[in-house]
């Protein structure tokens, strides 16, 4: 994440019963520039907020509409109990901070920023694991096309990959690609040496 959020203009959701903690936390993302709906009852998966708050002394697994190994926002956990079943409810939700009962105004912003941040960095490895599996799932494709180089050029392996890369390179697309359009005879032997 590059700098502080400004969290005004944010829709949160607040999940939580009403008690004295809920109240001073209402009251700070208020004061945040958030607007707040405030429930006790699962958030529709058709509708949700830029980030989630949830008391999750009481929580259970349908309140929140997604996995959480994908959160799909960002999720703050509010705490007052040390219960390892709760905590590992928390982390199921994909929470990123944790707001300790009772609520202090002065741990509320730290702790939206840390989910946040959080959350950014989940989706941004999870874009470049995705990139990489998607990577190795053609590395047989560029096999291939090194063998086939080799076959056609009379190469060997590092001259053979040394003609895919360099294409890539001129072509600023990934090997891979190259590999896969040299099989299919989009890109002709001339091209590709």
């Amino acid at each position: 994440m590059n700098g502080t959020p400004n969290f005004a203009g944010w829709h949160v959701t607040l999940l939580a019963e009403d008690d004295t903690n809920t109240e001073r936390l209402n009251r700070q993302l208020i004061v945040l520039g958030m607007r707040v709906n405030r429930q006790w009852k699962p958030i529709p998966a058709n509708d949700l907020p830029n980030l989630v708050v949830v008391d999750v002394d009481r929580g259970w697994d349908e309140l929140i509409p997604w996995s959480g190994d994908k959160p799909l926002r960002p999720v703050v956990a509010v705490l007052g109990s040390e219960a390892p079943a709760r905590i590992a409810w928390a982390l199921r939700q994909g929470a990123g901070a944790i707001i300790q009962k009772p609520v202090t105004a002065s741990a509320v912003f730290p702790a939206l920023v840390l989910a946040v941040s959080i959350h950014e960095e989940r989706l941004t490895t999870a874009g470049r694991i995705a990139h990489l599996e998607e990577r190795l799932k053609l590395r047989p494709v560029v096999f291939t096309a090194i063998e086939r180089l080799k076959a056609e050029r009379k190469v060997d392996d590092e001259g053979a990959y040394a003609i895919l890369r360099n294409c890539a390179m001129r072509r600023r697309l990934p090997v891979e690609q190259i590999a896969a359009f040299f099989l299919v005879g989009s890109e002709t032997l001339s091209e590709v040496g």
